[in-house]
């Protein structure tokens, strides 16, 4: 009707005016006060210059040659993950080789090893007490074994073995995106093959290179288990920040605390930096590159040595952990290999009452975490991308920061906040009880439901949900039956990733258990430290099922949602 002042849909609106403010005060809320708020009081508590200078002041100080130690393997770490990780995507582009298939399939697995079931393979195979080191001193007769994994090394190898998966996804990605017409221009000209990486491919893989380089130095200057059960006697920020807390000093850990916070905020900066500045179309105007097959019989014999070291590199420990479950308790002390084996591993965990306790305490608040984790993760991510208020930004930046937070100053972070009555806890203090740990799992996970979701928002088309009001259909309803079904495969990707990894949650939960909520990774320990390693393997391996079978239901729900995560 002419005249009529009927107001169109605009764009994409799919939250009325009432909703982006609800949305905008409930997700300032949860923010604010369970992640900001605890940080701030960390900042409070441990930012202190005095005790800083009493801390890292004097250069015989121990948290010095921590925050020396931290840096320098983190370094070592990207160096290593990189070669790793970037030379292995290009071969498996580039080259048809012996068994590329199945190194293929196996290059992304250390990705169904939580770390604390990771550094336990490599203790069960390469520790001083390990198969291969026993194995070899046996096969040559030797008085001793002829070396061990342990201190920095083995921390740095444990990294590498971990991380170097950031690389190789990253890398593979960016280089599906290369025009076949440019190598072939490049090779048609007479240019050396190194040349051809040098000009070509480098170029377009530099924005991967320097977000898994930032990634893996972050990922790696938070680690904790491969330090705990690898360093010995070398510090790290991670072991201090835990030491000092079990030693009853609060205030040590939370100045350890802040200047470990500073640096992963730092990197978390750069990341997100680098994200916003490589966002250029990638899209090639030719197709991939057939692979080139290695014809000289020298070549295709050095690839196959390759692939093999690689193959047993990557698997020798996930074989190992299925080994040692089967071991019965005490059957394994001096021996190279096990003498005496049983199911009664697997048995025990679902028939006594007591073994399978840790399992439902894990499936628990991890599934708690996980369902809050998705409500929140979705609501944060509609109005990050279709809300209408200038909040946005400042959702979608408290929603990454967890993410920069290392698990274990997550852990003092609610300690401090939660060690008295609060009211973010209804009055009560949380400290001791069954709540915080999976407060602390939420925390923790906050971005990857957030992230996935939001990538997936990012490429919806907004003329559906145009159609769809204009149909006369609700907000709410638009949202359930045409928005949903497009977002779901991203929604589920951060879902399964965000279940799995609380499943496995080992970092904060050492330091926020007790005894009637502890989870399967603390258990594992204990099983460790008590010399039970059957049980301690066979639930290694469950988690390793679980982990393993959520992975592949990411890659079936949407292969892409995984690295837009941690982009």
């Amino acid at each position: 009707m002419i005249g009529s002042k009927t107001k169109l849909p605009a764009p994409g609106g799919l939250l009325s005016r009432s909703s982006n403010w609800i949305l905008l005060i409930s997700l300032s809320v949860i923010l604010l006060g369970y992640v900001l708020w605890p940080s701030l009081r960390l900042f409070a508590s441990g930012l202190k210059i005095q005790v800083l200078i009493e801390l890292f002041g004097s250069t015989s100080s121990g948290n010095r040659r921590a925050l020396y130690n931290s840096v320098w393997i983190s370094i070592w770490t990207v160096v290593g993950s990189g070669f790793l990780g970037t030379t292995m995507s290009y071969l498996f582009f580039r080259y048809e080789f012996p068994l590329k298939k199945a190194l293929v399939a196996l290059a992304a697995l250390p990705l169904a090893l939580p770390p604390l079931v990771g550094v336990l393979a490599f203790l069960f195979l390469y520790g001083e007490s390990g198969i291969l080191p026993r194995g070899i001193q046996a096969l040559l007769a030797l008085d001793r074994v002829p070396f061990s994994f342990q201190g920095m090394w083995a921390v740095w190898l444990v990294h590498v073995y971990s991380m170097y998966v950031y690389f190789y996804l990253f890398c593979s990605a960016a280089l599906q995106n290369v025009d076949r017409n440019l190598i072939e221009a490049s090779s048609d000209l007479g240019a050396h093959p190194a040349t051809t990486f040098q000009k070509i491919i480098l170029p377009h893989l530099r924005p991967s290179l320097i977000s898994a380089s930032l990634l893996v130095f972050m990922i790696s200057m938070a680690s904790f288990t491969a330090p705990l059960l690898f360093a010995g006697t070398e510090n790290f920020l991670t072991l201090q920040i835990y030491n000092y807390k079990v030693n009853g000093n609060l205030e040590y850990s939370a100045a350890v605390s802040v200047v470990l916070t500073l640096i992963c905020l730092f990197f978390l900066l750069l990341i997100e930096l680098n994200r916003r500045g490589s966002r250029v179309s990638t899209a090639s105007k030719g197709s991939a590159p057939t692979p080139i097959a290695i014809q000289s019989g020298a070549g295709r014999l050095f690839a196959l040595i390759a692939a093999l070291s690689i193959i047993v590199f990557l698997a020798l420990p996930i074989l190992t952990i299925i080994l040692i479950s089967f071991v019965k308790e005490g059957s394994w002390t001096w021996q190279i290999l096990p003498e005496a084996y049983t199911f009664d591993n697997y048995v025990n965990l679902f028939s006594q009452q007591d073994v399978a306790q840790p399992i439902f305490n894990s499936l628990r608040m991890a599934l708690a975490a996980t369902v809050a984790n998705l409500l929140f993760g979705v609501a944060a991510a509609v109005f990050i991308v279709k809300g209408r208020l200038p909040g946005r930004a400042f959702i979608r930046l408290l929603s990454i920061l967890p993410f920069a937070i290392p698990g274990t100053v997550i852990a003092i972070n609610l300690i401090v906040t939660f060690s008295s009555p609060s009211p973010l806890a209804g009055g009560a203090i949380l400290v001791g009880s069954l709540w915080l740990l999976p407060l602390a799992y939420f925390i923790r996970h906050i971005p990857l439901i957030v992230r996935s979701t939001v990538a997936a928002l990012e490429t919806y088309d907004d003329r559906l949900t145009d159609a769809s009001l204009d149909l006369g259909a609700s907000g709410l309803l638009t949202f359930r039956k045409v928005v949903l079904p497009s977002i779901l495969p991203g929604i589920l990707a951060g879902t399964l990733l965000t279940f799995v990894t609380a499943l496995g949650e080992f970092v904060s939960s050492i330091l926020l258990y007790v005894f009637d909520n502890r989870p399967i990774s603390v258990e594992i320990l204990s099983q460790l430290r008590l010399y039970d390693f059957g049980a301690a393997a066979a639930y290694s391996v469950l988690l390793m099922v679980l982990i393993g079978s959520a992975t592949l239901l990411v890659t079936y729900f949407g292969g892409s949602s995984r690295s837009s995560i941690v982009r």
